[in-house]
């Protein structure tokens, strides 16, 4: 988790609703965060956090009062890449767009840097992680234990990926891969894999509840339960060692469990769609979405019906010259 300080009115607000702030960007002068609403244009600080994202204003010596954009909350948020540039202009490929149903007008979040848009990309990841993984919940209505789960899951996707980028130092990474919730929401088959997890995750608390006492046999740390033991208190759960136990099951040969093999199936369309894709860019001419077979009959439709019309006109003027075919 990040420790950088914060102000006393964000403090504030995260200490009512219990949020624990994930990353923070914008505290460095030579890497700024801007805030486009409307025609105006503010640097500042961003800070996201497990429920929202905040914006502080940069004022002189001093964070203005945080503007707070919920990712919670079904707002039918809109979260993507976004081009900026000089008095609205569209030249630059380094923000992120946020619209949702409680704002006026959308904000347009900037991060510039010199060359390409690592920084963007990586700040849109982690957004979406948190969006998506609000999603999930509010869909399948989750709650309990397998919300702080489901949040968990999210929170600790992001904090890989930091470690990543902090170790990793050649070539680009592809954020999108490394966390669950943001990942799914884009495979083809994605869904299928969050349904498969929520069945998961209620069988598990059904098993939970009918074990009064433990067995021997192969089990799985739980989620809550890594994060307890590097020191971190979530939501409202609080297992012990024993019960933070997920039992696997008995090793099979020859079988694959439920989410294998929806995770399989996901994986085989996106190969699919990739196929498909690197075939209609094969048939680009030029920057041009033009199939080349749909270009090939439209050529030899006008040269065959020319030579049939020729072929008319030469009959037509030996009918009228000798009076016979």
């Amino acid at each position: 988790m990040k420790s950088n300080s914060e102000s006393s009115l964000l403090s504030a607000i995260r200490s009512t609703k219990g949020e624990k702030i994930l990353e923070i960007d914008g505290t460095v002068t030579t890497q700024p965060v801007l805030e486009h609403v409307g025609i105006s244009t503010w640097p500042g600080r961003l800070i996201l956090t497990d429920h929202a994202l905040y914006f502080e204003e940069l004022r002189v010596v001093s964070y203005d009062k945080p503007k707070r954009y919920d990712l919670s909350d079904d707002l039918n948020q809109i979260v993507k890449p976004e081009l900026t540039g000089p008095w609205g202009t569209r030249l630059f490929d380094k923000a992120v767009f946020y619209s949702s149903s409680s704002l006026s007008e959308p904000a347009v979040l900037e991060f510039p840097e010199l060359k390409g848009h690592a920084r963007r990309d990586y700040w849109l990841a982690i957004i979406r992680e948190i969006l998506c993984v609000h999603k999930f919940i509010t869909k399948f209505g989750i709650k309990g234990v397998a919300r702080d789960e489901a949040l968990w899951k999210a929170v600790l996707g992001i904090l890989r990926l930091q470690a990543i980028q902090d170790m990793s130092s050649v070539g680009p990474i592809l954020n999108d891969s490394l966390l669950m919730f943001n990942l799914c929401d884009q495979l083809p088959g994605g869904d299928f894999i969050l349904e498969t997890l929520v069945h998961m995750s209620y069988s598990r608390e059904s098993e939970r509840g009918n074990d009064s006492k433990p067995e021997s046999g192969m089990y799985s740390i739980s989620v809550l339960d890594t994060v307890s033991n590097l020191g971190f208190v979530f939501g409202t759960s609080s297992n012990s060692s024993n019960e933070g136990r997920i039992a696997v099951g008995e090793v099979t040969v020859g079988e694959i469990t439920l989410l294998e093999k929806v995770v399989k199936e996901s994986k085989n369309n996106y190969k699919k769609v990739v196929s498909a894709q690197a075939t209609v860019d094969g048939s680009k001419v030029d920057g041009i979405d033009t199939n080349l077979a749909v270009m090939k009959v439209l050529i030899h439709f006008p040269l065959l019906s020319f030579s049939q019309a020729l072929a008319v006109l030469l009959l037509s003027i030996t009918v009228l010259k000798y009076g016979c075919i």
